[in-house]
């Protein structure tokens, strides 16, 4: 079986945002594995592991997400692509672009990947490239079995589970509780630095970039506006009713 890992490099959840001249600051920074993404990296890994196959990580970014690539090859992926030219960094219209035209160079029975991207949220790569590539796609599995060319996935619905049947080849993304991610290994890491990464840049992908083009644009980022104290309203039940509406309607001003 020939697995696929969608993997993008995000900052650690515990990192403090701070911005310069209206970006995000990346200076002493720590990235790593965007959480999900390591749900589904492992997921292929536990699969190879009983089915035997090849895992392959990819990613689209800047040459510091080769770190993450690696970690992902020291829990037990075969090889990894990355896809690093800034003409293509893009968003997730055009990502699901690229990761369409090399997932197109071989041939996987599954693809794998996080739900979203703990930076941004979107949740769209997935689903945009299983329809880039005419493949069935299930999204925010907690549960994956593989056998005889099909899969038997489990997904938390509305309080309850549904489960979904579909053959092969097929697009999965991973939500908290697939699995726990496993910790690489001293072996693992001494065997990651000799393992391929095979780097690629637009050229390579015989793409038209003008006709991939992002469909949206970040026009500005501000961090959220600090809390107030909260306020305590004083006197008798009456006259804290009254205050309360009089602070709604001319302080919050979201009652008429």
């Amino acid at each position: 079986m020939k697995i696929l890992v969608l993997l993008k490099q995000t900052f650690d959840t515990e990192e403090k945002i701070v911005l310069k001249n209206g970006k995000v600051s990346e200076e002493g920074v720590k990235f790593v594995i965007n959480p999900y993404d390591e749900y589904a990296v492992e997921e292929a890994v536990a699969i190879k592991e009983k089915h035997g196959g090849e895992v392959t990580v990819v990613t689209v970014g800047p040459p510091r997400a080769e770190a993450a690539l690696r970690t992902a090859l020291a829990m037990g992926a075969d090889k990894a692509i990355i896809v690093d030219d800034e003409s293509v960094f893009g968003d997730e219209y055009m990502i699901s672009k690229v990761l369409a035209i090399v997932a197109k160079r071989d041939s996987y029975d599954l693809i794998l990947g996080g739900y979203m991207a703990v930076d941004d949220g979107a949740a769209q790569v997935g689903p945009r490239l299983a329809e880039e590539l005419g493949i069935v796609h299930i999204s925010t599995i907690t549960n994956l079995e593989v056998e005889d060319g099909k899969v038997r996935v489990e997904k938390d619905v509305e309080g309850d589970t549904e489960i979904i049947e579909a053959a092969t080849p097929v697009l999965l993304t991973a939500q908290q509780g697939l699995n726990e991610p496993r910790y690489p290994s001293l072996p693992g890491i001494m065997k990651a630095k000799k393992k391929p990464i095979e780097r690629i840049i637009a050229a390579d992908l015989d793409l038209n970039i003008e006709e991939i083009l992002s469909k949206t644009e970040v026009s500005e980022q501000y961090l959220p506006l600090e809390k107030t104290a909260g306020k305590i309203l004083q006197g008798e039940l009456p006259e804290q009713v009254s205050e309360l509406v009089e602070s709604l309607r001319f302080e919050a001003k979201v009652v008429q």
